[in-house]
C-alpha cells in the first residue's frame, strides 16, 4: 500500500451530508461505500441544475472496482436510499437522494429533461474563487463554500477576486466584509478602470457603513 502524503490547504473540499455519517455503521460493503462517496463527490463538483451520473460515468480505475462490483454497489446504494435510480426510455441515471436530486429524478423519469449537452453531466473545474478565499481569508468550510457558489452566480469572477483581495489588504478577513464590498459596487457602480489604491483608501469607511447597515437590517428581522 502506497503511503498517502496528506491533504493540502489549496485543494477544494466536497460537502458530505451529516446524515450519511450516521449510515456508516450500517454500510458493510466496500463497493457500496466507494460508489456512494464517488457519486457524492462527482455531483458536488457538477455545474447546472441537472446533476446525475450514468453507470458508465463511474470510473473503475478511480474506484479500484470491477464493473460488476460498481453495478452491485449502485444497486445496494439505491436499495438503501442514498442514491436514486431513474429511467427514461433507454437512458438510466443515478441521483443523490437530496431535495434537488428527488426533483431531478422525477422530472427525468417523466421525460422533462433531455441531454442537450454532455457538459451538464461533466464535473466543472472549480473557479479560482475558492483558492483565493483560502489563501487570503481563511478555511473553506461547507457553509462558506455554499456562499461562494451563490456569489459566483451573482457577481463576475473579477469582482469576486478583487473584493477578496481588497478585504485582505484592509485586514478585514471575513465574508461579511467581502459581501459588503460587492453590494456597494453593485449599488453604486464600479468603473472598469477603478484605481484600487483609491478604493482601498476611501472605500473602507463606506464598506464599514454597509456592514453596519446589514447588521441593523438583520437585527430588525
Amino acid at each position: 500500500m502506497e503511503k498517502f502524503s496528506g491533504f493540502t490547504s489549496s485543494e477544494t473540499f466536497t460537502q458530505l451530508p451529516d446524515s450519511f455519517i450516521h449510515l456508516l455503521k450500517d454500510i458493510d460493503d466496500a463497493a457500496e461505500l466507494k460508489v456512494t462517496l464517488y457519486v457524492i463527490w462527482r455531483i458536488d463538483h457538477m455545474d447546472g441544475n441537472f446533476r446525475a451520473l450514468r453507470e458508465a460515468d463511474l470510473e473503475a480505475k478511480s474506484l479500484g472496482l470491477e464493473v460488476k462490483k460498481i453495478r452491485l454497489g449502485l444497486e445496494k446504494a439505491v436499495k438503501r436510499g442514498t442514491l436514486l435510480k431513474a429511467q427514461n426510455e433507454a437512458d438510466v441515471f443515478y441521483f443523490l437522494n437530496s431535495p434537488r436530486g428527488r426533483l431531478n429524478a422525477e422530472s427525468f423519469a417523466k421525460g422533462n429533461w433531455r441531454e442537450s449537452s454532455g457538459s451538464i453531466f461533466t464535473p466543472k473545474d472549480r473557479s479560482n474563487t475558492f483558492k483565493l478565499y483560502e489563501e487570503n481569508i481563511g478555511p473553506l468550510t461547507p457553509l462558506i463554500a455554499d456562499t461562494l457558489k451563490d456569489a459566483e452566480e451573482a457577481y463576475s469572477p473579477e469582482w469576486l477576486a478583487d473584493a477578496i483581495k481588497l478585504s485582505a489588504e484592509n485586514n478585514k478577513r471575513n465574508w461579511k466584509y467581502i459581501e459588503a464590498i460587492l453590494k456597494r459596487w453593485k449599488e453604486e457602480g464600479r468603473a472598469e478602470k477603478q484605481d484600487r489604491r483609491n478604493d482601498k483608501k476611501n472605500g473602507q469607511q463606506s464598506v464599514d457603513r454597509k456592514i453596519e447597515q446589514l447588521r441593523k437590517r438583520a437585527d430588525k428581522k
